[in-house]
């Protein structure tokens, strides 16, 4: 494992944490009670940040693939067919799971209007 590796997952892992633990619905009643209505800020700072994250997961994701793919269509100009087929499909998963993580946080933010 590299330390870049290692870093993100650290990252990524504090962050699911402090999700968990900060989570309305470990608070509901609480949160009900203390916070006055129409107070929905933290909870759209919190998906335009989700938003953010993802656009840039997903930019470095397809960029790391189609990298890959033009490299090695560099060095085997003929085998250009089979590198394309062979990337497209991983390219077709990262964009849904993109794609569905931007609809969750979109309906994160709908739910709380």
């Amino acid at each position: 494992m590299t330390a870049g590796f290692v870093r993100k997952a650290m990252v990524a892992s504090l962050a699911i944490g402090l999700a968990v633990v900060n989570s309305p619905i470990l608070f509901a009643q609480e949160a009900a009670a203390a916070a006055p209505a129409g107070s929905n800020a933290i909870a759209f700072f919190g998906a335009a940040l989700g938003l953010g994250m993802i656009v840039i997961g997903a930019g470095l994701g397809i960029g790391k693939l189609a990298a890959a793919a033009a490299e090695g269509i560099a060095r085997q100009p003929s085998a250009a067919a089979q590198i394309t087929g062979a990337v497209n499909l991983p390219l077709f998963l990262l964009e849904g799971v993109a794609i569905l993580a931007e609809v969750f946080a979109l309906l994160i933010v709908l739910m709380k209007v």
